[in-house]
């Protein structure tokens, strides 16, 4: 199994150690579980995006832009009305 090294600011450190230990499990195993748990999160995600893409179509797209009205833009949306 490969082997991790990373650096962590001390107070991030204390706290993975705390947390860990309010869960009766090792730093490493809460690491691990904290990363499988990201990585479903972000397959979910990813998958639920593919699924609303497979849905979407230009047609609908076409169809719901042509519903927006034909005005000039508010000055507030300029690009530069931030600067």
């Amino acid at each position: 199994m490969p082997t991790l090294s990373i650096r962590l600011p001390r107070s991030l450190h204390e706290q993975l150690r705390r947390v860990a230990r309010e869960e009766g499990v090792s730093v490493n195993q809460f690491v691990l579980w904290a990363i499988s748990e990201k990585i479903a999160r972000l397959q979910a995600l990813e998958e639920e995006l593919q699924a609303r893409a497979r849905r979407g179509s230009r047609e609908k797209l076409r169809a719901a832009l042509a519903q927006v009205p034909a005005r000039e833009p508010l000055p507030s949306d300029a690009p530069d009305a931030d600067a």
